[in-house]
């Protein structure tokens, strides 16, 4: 798993790109506070070598709580800038930060 910045200097967005090893999976998205936790709007796509990746443009400035779905199962990601207890979900969520 990984997560990649790259900053836009004439806007106000961080296009951040999601990177999840998952070969046997069949689906995976990425979900979280910049999109709603609405996983149709957060899926990835998978790669011939069984990475599914994803590019999203996301508001520069602000601290976001996200998850993985890989299959139905939520899974945080294991280089996220920090972590946060979240009581509505009952575990730790990923932080990206902005």
């Amino acid at each position: 798993m990984s997560v990649k910045k790259q900053f836009v200097k004439t806007k106000p967005v961080c296009k951040v790109t999601f990177s999840v090893e998952a070969k046997e999976a069949k689906s995976a998205s990425v979900v979280g506070d910049f999109n709603k936790w609405n996983p149709e709007e957060g899926e990835l796509s998978k790669l011939k070598n069984g990475t599914f990746k994803g590019v999203f443009d996301i508001d520069k400035d602000a601290s976001y709580e996200y998850k993985y779905i890989i299959d139905g199962a939520y899974v945080n990601e294991s280089e996220a800038d920090a972590y946060k207890y979240n009581s509505f979900a009952g575990a730790e969520n990923s932080v990206l930060e902005v």
